[in-house]
């Protein structure tokens, strides 16, 4: 339950921290971790779970899950 009430607190255009990556990811994925991006939309991951695309400074982007990414203050 406190993943959905995490993603009702966030929105499309809002800054974001990358907390944790989940599974193995490449080495450009794991540089993400700490930095901050901008959330560009939403999606329905395996009927159960939202993911959320994250944009950086440097123009790339990828999905991370709710729990990877925390509100940046």
């Amino acid at each position: 339950m406190a993943s959905s009430s995490l993603l009702v607190a966030m929105e499309i255009g809002q800054k974001v921290r990358v907390r944790r990556l989940r599974d193995r990811v490449s080495q450009e994925i794991a540089s993400k971790l700490g930095k901050i991006g901008t959330i560009r939309d939403f999606k329905l991951v395996d009927g159960a779970g939202v993911g959320l695309l994250v944009q950086f400074e440097d123009q790339t982007g990828t999905w991370f899950f709710e729990d990877e990414i925390e509100p940046s203050s």
